[in-house]
């Protein structure tokens, strides 16, 4: 007997699932390849397909095998990651390619057990590369699947609690079939991404209208739960831009704690005497001038920063005996790991610097 939800979503994927995506691809005998599989799942949690696909395209181009990530040095993988947030993926994805090569021949394993093990692959991350790239059957649970779990079946409280998730991780054991797995497994993400939206729900597209539980009783909005309300603390800065004639600026590699860990950013100071303190230690600094503040939201609070752009009569020597403390030019940019306001920040401040000396 077909499974209610499984058969009619994949007659909806046949017709209108999403069947080109870069990571899809297979090679003569219809086989994906786990690395590329395991790359886009890690870089699609919390980041939408539209955003993801450039990145991915880049990143393979660059480092197109387990054993090229692994070789890469940190400062190329933050470089080739550098835009889409959430670093911390990119140093375990890192981390797991050493250990693949390590232990595992320089490939992933096909183990759950074993895939489960590696850093930053989660449960649902590990079925879904199992079932898509070696047609096993594990369930998946990432949000867009949480979303279409929780509305087909009325299953109330936010997903990230105990109770509402181990209910949802039945219903997704429960509704994934032995055949087709690595189709089902894209089709029930391309439901949520396209159709079961978490805003305006497109539900007379919907192949599951007429069993869902949520749409009969007109709960699509408040399905699933949200999390629960919390005031997340602003923080405020001083972010250093440290300029010298040549267009260097000064970048410090951030420490292995805290947000941006390893990526090289601007300098920080509480205030702006302590700002011009550190400064006047590391160059003969003129003027002292504050650019126009921005705020930078995280997830568990907002970071409201003050840039402040020192023009650098002379760099300090002592700058060269400091490992984290580096001179880089607007060309060496690109190939830096740096956070996506800091790279803004400086782009913006180089075409300016540009603008003025065409004048």
């Amino acid at each position: 007997m077909s499974d209610p939800l499984a058969a009619p979503l994949l007659r909806w994927f046949d017709r209108h699932g999403r069947k080109d995506l870069p990571w899809q691809r297979a090679d003569a005998s219809g086989r994906r390849d786990p690395y590329v599989v395991w790359l886009s799942e890690v870089m699609l949690q919390q980041t939408q397909v539209r955003t993801v696909i450039g990145y991915f395209e880049r990143f393979v181009a660059a480092l197109p095998t387990v054993r090229a990530l692994a070789a890469a040095s940190e400062d190329q993988v933050f470089a080739l990651w550098s835009g889409l947030g959430y670093y911390r993926r990119a140093r375990h994805a890192h981390q797991a390619a050493r250990i693949c090569v390590r232990e595992h021949g320089g490939k992933l394993p096909t183990d759950f057990a074993a895939l489960l093990a590696l850093p930053g692959i989660g449960r649902s991350t590990a079925g879904a590369i199992l079932a898509q790239a070696h047609g096993q059957r594990w369930p998946i649970l990432d949000g867009n699947v949480k979303r279409v779990l929780a509305r087909y079946h009325g299953i109330t409280g936010y997903p990230g609690e105990a109770a509402a998730e181990k209910e949802l991780w039945r219903c997704a054991d429960l509704h994934t079939p032995q055949a087709r797995v690595a189709d089902y497994t894209q089709a029930i993400m391309d439901l949520g991404a396209t159709i079961c939206l978490r805003g305006q729900p497109r539900c007379a597209q919907c192949p599951l209208a007429n069993d869902c539980v949520a749409y009969r009783d007109g709960l699509t909005g408040a399905l699933p739960a949200r999390r629960p309300t919390r005031v997340i603390p602003t923080r405020s800065t001083c972010m250093l831009v440290l300029r010298d004639a040549g267009g260097r600026v000064l970048l410090e590699r951030r420490g292995a704690r805290g947000v941006w860990s390893g990526l090289w950013s601007l300098p920080e100071a509480d205030d702006a005497a302590t700002a011009r303190s550190w400064a006047g230690q590391h160059a003969r600094i003129a003027g002292g001038e504050a650019l126009d503040a921005f705020t930078h939201v995280f997830t568990h609070y907002r970071l409201q920063v003050t840039p402040l752009l020192f023009r650098c009569k002379a760099p300090s020597a002592g700058v060269a005996d400091h490992p984290e403390l580096r001179w880089y030019g607007a060309d060496e940019l690109e190939r830096l790991g740096l956070p996506s306001p800091v790279r803004r920040l400086l782009s913006r401040i180089n075409d300016a610097a540009a603008a003025t000396a065409a004048k």
